[in-house]
């Protein structure tokens, strides 16, 4: 477990005494699905927000989690720690922007812990949370938990090729989020362009329907629960 802790802390964890200061360096959001839901309306939802904080909003890709407990995750890791109400602010802004019928009440509410990151089990459920490879998100719908404990060096391979969002990349999206930054944005008629780092790496603008068909074009069964 020593290399797999040692990625969470590289794109989670804050240091102690940042916590004690409530300071946070991740960013999770919970997509779960709404009454009125086809079975992978949650996942579809995921897809717009992942796809927009790589092309609207230039970051990274963040980290995709099956939750044990009946919703997916997406987890932004910040390079450098900042103030939870920032941090909610930012997750306030994307709900709004990008999926206000799924926004929670409160976001952010917690920095990050060991305890809270994936891999871990929900005691409700009995079932594992994970961080999974987003190609294969679609699969998970209405089954989003894993039976057994992942392996390692799965959940190992899915994080090291992740990159941390820099201060100035989150404070240029944190503006173009806000109401003025966003209508700027908007009358200059540019946004922010990918990083060539980020290609492949979440579903961009991709169907559900893509998606099972570029799976199947490399002899992968998408009904796979997870891959080592």
């Amino acid at each position: 477990m020593q290399k797999l802790n040692t990625e969470l802390k590289r794109l989670y964890l804050a240091e102690p005494e940042a916590e004690a200061a409530g300071l946070t360096r991740a960013i999770s959001l919970a997509f779960r699905r709404l009454p009125d839901d086809a079975e992978d309306g949650h996942w579809e939802r995921l897809c717009v927000v992942a796809n927009a904080l790589q092309t609207a909003l230039a970051l990274p890709a963040p980290a995709v989690s099956i939750s044990g407990d009946g919703a997916y995750g997406l987890w932004l890791s910040l390079a450098q720690p900042v103030p939870l109400a920032q941090a909610r602010e930012f997750a306030g802004l994307l709900w709004d922007a990008y999926c206000p019928a799924l926004k929670p009440a409160a976001v952010g509410a917690a920095p990050a812990s060991a305890s809270t990151l994936p891999p871990r089990l929900d005691p409700a459920s009995g079932k594992w949370a994970a961080f999974i490879n987003p190609g294969m998100g679609a699969s998970f719908a209405g089954d989003e938990g894993l039976e057994i404990q992942p392996p390692e060096a799965g959940q190992l391979t899915l994080l090291e090729r992740l990159e941390c969002i820099a201060p100035e990349q989150f404070a240029r999206a944190l503006d173009q989020l806000r109401p003025a930054g966003a209508a700027a944005s908007q009358a200059a008629g540019a946004a922010p362009q990918p990083s060539a780092a980020q290609d492949g790496l979440l579903l961009r603008d991709a169907t559900l329907e893509d998606i099972v068909n570029f799976l199947h074009s490399k002899n992968i069964e998408p009904t796979f629960r997870f891959l080592k």
